[in-house]
């Protein structure tokens, strides 16, 4: 039984083309298989692990025995976005899609967000993050109005310049659009989206704040919480989980100081779960078909992996997993309906278990709930015993 469990979530690190793949238009769409192919992917550690190891992929070439327990699970919730892919790895499927507006909000929530918030509302349609600042950005400034926009995902995202639009009172808007947003129209997240800087040249900030929707069923991080664990987030996760089923809390910084904070902690001494999100594959190359970038950044994770591999004890489990894809070669910029990688290393683990193909995120949630031994397995199956017996027998 483990002490600690660190679950790292690539943001959009996909595997390859789920089965569903053409429902969502996503045919031939392959985030990790892009980066191969690139000939600059360098991640060693995550292959000693067994990621060239997972079954039926693009990039598929086994050798030698991995240290690691690996394999490759299907989402099987009805959408693609941050919000369902986390609830379902916390054990928890969405049955239904979360609502998404291709033509824009419908005119009475945009009426009664200006009512309430007291501004004016600018575009109210999908559009680029980077390009929908620079296309309102100046009128934004002359005018004091907020850009409401969104995407493939079901998601209200305003922006506005942080010398215009005040932070706290950007979130205070933020705030009232999210208890608008329900029911029908109860979208997976409302997010804030300050920007900076003088036109064209203006610069989103690391101020962004989602405002998520609570799980609507118990999830993994409850479960923990109420048997007494630890389950503290790192990055995004209190955002996604509308801060429900946490002890603590350090909000996301990018990838680099994220991971430093989960080094951190790794020095600590705790029982439960440490929680880690690693946005700026999504938010910074996969959404802009930055492939280059893309890379290099899980380049540079791969490293900070083997930092904490080095401080695990003999009785702590690491899973590294992903929540959707978002392939940055991929024709457009929203997420992508892929297979997602599960690696998993542990003192006490057999090493090269192959886990197979698993049919549903939660499956994690299962796994780490068997082996704190709590009553909890949500809509999963635990693949724990799998690691530390003897499945050649």
């Amino acid at each position: 039984m483990a002490k600690r469990v660190f679950l790292i979530v690539l943001d959009s690190v996909g595997a390859g083309e789920a089965p569903d793949a053409a429902a969502f238009g996503d045919q031939g769409c392959d985030t990790l298989g892009t980066c191969m192919r690139s000939g600059r992917l360098n991640v060693p550690v995550m292959e000693s692990l067994g990621l060239r190891h997972l079954p039926g992929t693009s990039f598929q070439h086994p050798e030698g025995k991995p240290i690691g327990c690996y394999g490759k699970m299907q989402e099987k919730s009805a959408g693609k976005d941050t919000t369902v892919g986390h609830w379902e790895i916390a054990g928890l499927i969405s049955e239904r899609p979360l609502p998404t507006y291709p033509e824009g909000f419908p005119e009475e929530i945009i009426r009664e967000f200006e009512k309430r918030t007291g501004r004016g509302v600018l575009c109210n349609r999908p559009y680029s993050g980077t390009e929908v600042i620079r296309d309102y950005g100046r009128e934004q400034v002359s005018t004091g109005k907020l850009i409401v926009y969104t995407s493939a995902d079901s998601v209200f995202q305003i922006a506005a310049h942080e010398e215009v639009v005040p932070v706290e009172e950007l979130y205070r808007c933020c705030r009232i659009a999210r208890e608008l947003l329900t029911g029908e129209h109860g979208v997976g997240r409302v997010i804030a989206r300050p920007f900076t800087g003088e036109y064209p040249e203006y610069t989103r900030t690391v101020r962004r704040h989602d405002f998520s929707l609570e799980p609507p069923g118990e999830t993994l991080l409850d479960a923990l919480k109420a048997a007494g664990k630890e389950v503290i987030g790192v990055g995004k996760i209190s955002d996604i989980f509308a801060g429900r089923g946490l002890t603590g809390s350090y909000p996301n910084e990018g990838n680099r100081k994220n991971m430093e904070r989960t080094l951190d902690l790794a020095e600590k001494h705790f029982e439960g779960l440490c929680f880690v999100n690693l946005v700026d594959f999504d938010m910074l190359y996969g959404h802009r078909n930055d492939v280059d970038g893309y890379v290099e950044a899980l380049n540079d994770v791969d490293g900070q992996i083997a930092e904490l591999m080095g401080k695990l004890g003999p009785e702590d489990l690491l899973i590294i997993t992903a929540d959707h894809g978002c392939d940055p070669g991929f024709p457009g910029t929203d997420h992508t309906r892929e297979y997602v990688p599960c690696l998993c290393y542990g003192k006490q683990l057999k090493e090269g278990v192959d886990l197979g193909i698993r049919h549903s995120f939660s499956d994690i949630a299962a796994t780490i709930a068997e082996d704190f031994a709590i009553d909890f397995r949500g809509d999963g199956k635990s693949f724990w015993l799998e690691m530390i017996e003897n499945v050649d027998d």
